[in-house]
């Protein structure tokens, strides 16, 4: 759609009204503790105004910026992933009356959620889950319930940590307009915060409850200058990232690695400690966990997140069938950015660098990936 608005800064409470107006759950960024998390949104004063991040391997810190921006960090701590995608959740529950047993599935019932402020890489992130869960023959009821008439409203990234590369994966700083698999549109609308010659926002429609929103709330009419000034942001943020994954060659290095010393290197140093996996927004292996109170009247069965770095992952009768860190960071890895693109038709990263930064020991995935590369090629030559 060419559709292109200014939206002030102080139009953003506007905007935020208007959706809880129509019924939704706002959800966006907002700094609790020392750390930008997704949380509840009710104004524009619970955004990280004026609030920077400090992302490097192994490092994540909060700074204040010098100006009023309220997008102006790479991307929160965690990702939109436990909106549609808890960590926890109950299953069913059983009870028992009479001699009688009865269960009663859970099924969420929660307004619909409005995404405020999803990066690109998360943006991206979300339509691999609606792959994954949604789209198969055999769907994640819940995920579908909770994901069910969400209103996107995308803000492209004009700040990029160090740990940042979804460049180099195609998935940012600005958002695709189209789901690259199904076609539709990617967000409602799509936000650029400008913050030269003034703070303003470039606001883009994306599809027509995007339009009838903004036509709910104060903007102004705005051209291709505008849009080429939003674009620019984007492009400069782009340019400054440093990290980058070869897409082009990965998925046959990885294919051909499976015996490479680099895993023995990498296993030295990982930790398992589940963090790479717990922090990734596409990340989506579970366990269930079985309860009953005390009398065995009253049981739940819970659906919460595993880790494919967890020993008892991969356990069948005997025992694991990955014993050691060595097989665990192969497994992770190679699904990532190999066999999910045969499973799955895309690749499993996005280039978010929560994997790097959020590392107690800062295992860098690119860096395992360029080394697996360069070692693949030496092999190959000799």
């Amino acid at each position: 759609m060419d559709d292109i608005r200014i939206l002030e800064p102080d139009g953003l409470d506007g905007l935020i009204a208007e959706l809880r107006r129509r019924g939704y759950r706002v959800v966006g960024p907002s700094v609790r503790g020392d750390a930008i998390v997704t949380g509840d949104i009710h104004a524009a004063a619970d955004l990280p105004k004026g609030v920077g991040d400090e992302q490097e391997a192994g490092t994540y810190r909060l700074r204040q910026r010098d100006d009023d921006a309220y997008f102006g960090f790479a991307d929160p701590a965690q990702s939109t992933k436990p909106v549609f995608f808890p960590a926890e959740e109950v299953v069913w529950r059983g009870r028992r009356e009479e001699g009688h047993f009865t269960v009663e599935r859970d099924t969420p019932d929660a307004p619909p959620i409005a995404l405020l402020g999803v990066r690109s890489c998360d943006l991206r992130a979300v339509e691999i889950h609606d792959a994954v869960l949604a789209d198969r023959p055999f769907h994640d009821a819940h995920y579908i319930a909770r994901r069910d008439g969400t209103f996107t409203v995308a803000v492209a990234c004009g700040e990029p940590a160090a740990t940042c590369f979804c460049a180099s994966m195609g998935t940012g700083p600005r958002p695709a307009a189209t789901n690259p698999e199904t076609q539709e549109p990617a967000y409602d609308l799509l936000l650029t915060e400008v913050m030269v010659p003034e703070h303003r926002f470039v606001l883009e429609v994306g599809t027509e409850a995007g339009r009838e929103v903004a036509d709910a709330i104060a903007t102004t009419p705005a051209g291709e200058e505008a849009q080429q000034a939003a674009i620019d942001v984007t492009d400069q943020a782009a340019a400054r990232q440093t990290r980058s994954i070869n897409t082009d060659t990965i998925h046959d290095v990885l294919q051909a690695s499976a015996e490479s010393p680099r895993w023995d290197d990498v296993a030295s140093r990982c930790l398992a400690c589940t963090n790479c996996t717990l922090v990734c927004p596409t990340c989506f292996c579970t366990t269930i966990q079985d309860t009953s109170d005390l009398a065995g009247d009253n049981a739940e069965r819970h659906r919460v997140w595993d880790s494919c770095f967890s020993e008892n992952f991969s356990y069948i009768h005997g025992g694991p069938l990955r014993g050691d860190v060595k097989a665990r960071y192969r497994q992770w890895i190679t699904h990532k950015l190999s066999s999910w693109e045969d499973q799955f038709g895309m690749l499993g990263c996005v280039g978010c660098g929560r994997c790097i930064a959020w590392c107690p020991v800062g295992i860098d995935i690119t860096e395992e990936a360029a080394a697996l590369g360069r070692m693949a090629t030496a092999a190959s030559s000799t």
